[in-house]
């Protein structure tokens, strides 16, 4: 065997070390996409819910309306009209109020339900940072590593294992949230 074609042994590291980050670059990959996704679909969950926030609102709203309506009218007609009418009167603005007040309680769920949608968006956006940022520093520790190989210089190689470590860190950080 000629002095050439010597393996040098840390090249071994090297291409197990490779193989480490980019098993990791693939998970951070596949992880952020699908803490993307939940984000995604909570914001469009969020969203829906605040459209049916609105809509109880103008609901609301409209029955207030016709409530006041009615109440000015029956004062106008107070000893005008018959006891019946201003019962019938009567009847119907308590049967709007409690139309709003369900709409009130109805606003307070959706709002509750439209926080916890955007609470699972945000924690899902933090995840998927971590993620993202530990595929740049592991590709960038991959990119380091094939010069290495390639130019079979040592130093670079460590360069990379250090990029590469602090793409570990923000790695776990995606799944541990520590920082």
């Amino acid at each position: 065997m000629a002095a050439e074609e010597k393996k040098e042994p840390w090249l071994n590291y090297l291409a197990l070390s490779t193989v480490i980050l980019a098993v990791c670059a693939t998970l951070s990959t596949f992880k952020g996409g699908g803490y993307s996704t939940k984000s995604v679909m909570n914001q469009a969950l969020e969203s829906d819910k605040w459209a049916q926030y609105q809509a109880k609102s103008i609901k609301g709203y409209i029955y207030e309306m016709q409530r006041d309506k009615l109440e000015l009218e029956l004062k106008g007609m107070k000893g005008k009209v018959s006891p019946a009418v201003i019962g019938d009167y009567q009847k119907k603005i308590a049967e709007y109020a409690g139309k709003i007040e369900k709409y009130e309680v109805d606003k307070k769920e959706i709002s509750t339900e439209a926080l916890g949608f955007k609470a699972l968006k945000e924690d899902a956006q933090i995840h998927g940072k971590g993620f993202g940022m530990a595929v740049i520093f592991l590709q960038i520790a991959i990119l380091l590593s094939s010069i290495a190989a390639l130019m079979k210089k040592k130093y670079v190689w460590l360069m990379g294992v250090a990029v590469g470590a602090v793409g570990l860190v923000f790695f776990a950080n995606g799944f541990f949230l520590f920082f």
